[in-house]
């Protein structure tokens, strides 16, 4: 996850396609000189941690936590909170009006919703989601940047505090069937990819679909977590992640967009694929309790057994 909000992180070119999240540090996904094999060298500060992400989620070993609960979403309904689309380069990042809020699901206080941004590999049948569970790796991942309410919006002051920030990744797979331009709030989002095919161009989002419309179908209750890191360089180890369990389906087509539409630098520079870090080390991951549905399956259960005992008794 790169932080692309504010110059926390300051931005800029040393070679083509290759970023500097320092006034030092060129990194890139492409280039044998500056992609992700690199990151642990040339941004050894936190790219070489012990906390980094992504990480291979794996399901049976998450421990439960009663603490998980749900989330509150504040302006995640709002059909004009998104204000504009961009391609930074190396992914397409969507700015969030100020008052866009998450609090809840163990979160030490309430966060500000910044922006959201993608990754992907190359079409939906290379996939390239950060994230995976179980070894499987989705076609797309959607990470909602979020900075504690408390630092006003300086992520500088976030991003040295190890939960100053907050990831929301969701999985994006394909849709099942034949659909095409679905759901309409991805194919209304997908239709300024063609405004943006180069690098620093920037467009206005019309109000028209909101944050819960891109989210459509996700139990937003189950989730896993865990302390990690950006995903990008300078890689702070700064970011409480949660990866929601359910993914949004989009249709083959609009997936497909993202990877023959924007380009790393111009026109004539390659489109813009496999913009994901490898996996990293594991790390401690948490989801939610299941006693109390245990509890009521086992009860339920009990039950049924009382009631074939005496059906018998009676017969």
């Amino acid at each position: 996850m790169k932080l692309f909000v504010v110059a926390a992180l300051a931005v800029c070119v040393l070679v083509p396609a290759a970023h500097c999240a320092s006034g030092s540090i060129a990194w890139c996904y492409h280039l044998p000189s500056c992609n992700d094999t690199t990151w642990s060298t040339i941004s050894p500060e936190y790219c070489n941690g012990t906390r980094q992400s992504p990480i291979n989620i794996v399901s049976a070993s998450a421990t439960q936590n009663a603490n998980l609960t749900e989330f509150t979403f504040v302006k995640y309904d709002d059909t004009s909170a998104m204000t504009s689309i961009e391609n930074t380069g190396d992914t397409v990042k969507v700015t969030l009006k100020s008052g866009v809020k998450i609090s809840g699901g163990d979160l030490s206080e309430q966060y500000d919703s910044l922006q959201f941004h993608f990754h992907w590999g190359n079409g939906s049948s290379v996939p390239g989601s950060e994230h995976t569970v179980d070894g499987k790796r989705y076609p797309m991942e959607l990470h909602i940047v979020n900075s504690k309410s408390s630092y006003n919006g300086n992520t500088s002051l976030a991003v040295k505090d190890s939960t100053g920030l907050a990831a929301l990744g969701f999985f994006i797979e394909v849709m099942s069937g034949n659909s095409t331009g679905q759901p309409e709030s991805w194919r209304n989002l997908t239709s300024y990819l063609a405004n943006i095919t180069e690098k620093g161009q920037k467009v206005s989002i019309a109000a028209g679909f909101s944050l819960d419309d891109l989210l459509v179908g996700v139990d937003r209750t189950k989730y896993y977590r865990y302390l990690g890191s950006l995903i990008t360089p300078t890689c702070n180890e700064a970011v409480v992640w949660t990866v929601f369990k359910e993914p949004i389906k989009v249709s083959k087509d609009l997936i497909d967009l993202f990877s023959t539409t924007v380009r790393v630098e111009n026109s004539t520079s390659q489109l813009m694929t496999n913009v994901y870090r490898s996996l990293q080390p594991a790390q401690p991951v948490s989801t939610q309790s299941v006693r109390a549905s245990a509890s009521s399956t086992c009860f339920s259960l009990g039950l049924l057994l009382l009631s074939l005992a005496l059906g018998w008794i009676w017969s």
